[in-house]
């Protein structure tokens, strides 16, 4: 059955969710992340009016960005279910809708309530949406990126084959080594 715009606006959200939750993860991945940082990537992946995180704040999204680096890190579908699973029992609260008092349209929510800290935020909507990821693609929903120069997590869900590294610069970064390192060897011989 084709898909309907619904189910392409739907499909759209989620893998934006997903990819800020990679944006965020990666933004936190720092001993001391700057809260000016942090609150630059919310902005971009559409938080609207004024953001304020303080560094207490940040303090906990890091906390809770590290658990999700799990999900990143599964080698398939079985270990980002697990992980997820886990994740979702500890720390979320069960699946509702919220319109936040009608200044939102209708979506899910699985924090334990609208004004949920957001490191608790960033822990359950990040969880919600590589779940259905998994769940629509029945594969990891990212990866974390293959270069050992780099540790970004990044949604992995394009057509085609899975990639390794979180950017074309990674990619590149990696294939000019390596062609080095052959160079390097064989003018040895």
């Amino acid at each position: 059955m084709p898909s309907t715009a619904d189910d392409w606006s739907t499909r759209h959200s989620v893998l934006t969710h997903a990819r800020r939750a990679a944006a965020l993860v990666n933004a936190l991945a720092d001993d001391h992340p700057d809260p000016a940082e942090v609150t630059k990537v919310l902005k971009a992946y559409g938080e609207v009016g004024t953001v304020a995180v303080t560094p207490r704040d940040v303090a906990e999204m890091r906390t809770a960005a590290v658990r999700l680096r799990e999900v990143f890190a599964a080698a398939d579908a079985d270990g980002a279910a697990t992980a997820l699973n886990r994740l979702l029992g500890e720390y979320t609260g069960p699946l509702r809708l919220t319109s936040h008092g009608g200044d939102s349209p209708w979506h899910p929510h699985i924090d334990r309530d609208d004004d949920a800290p957001w490191g608790e935020w960033l822990l359950a909507s990040s969880c919600l949406a590589l779940a259905v990821l998994v769940w629509d693609r029945q594969r990891p929903p990212g990866r974390i990126c293959a270069s050992p120069s780099c540790s970004d997590v990044f949604i992995n869900q394009g057509s085609g084959p899975d990639r390794r590294y979180c950017s074309r610069r990674c990619a590149t970064r990696e294939r000019v080594a390596a062609h080095r390192r052959q160079q390097g060897s064989g003018a040895a011989e």
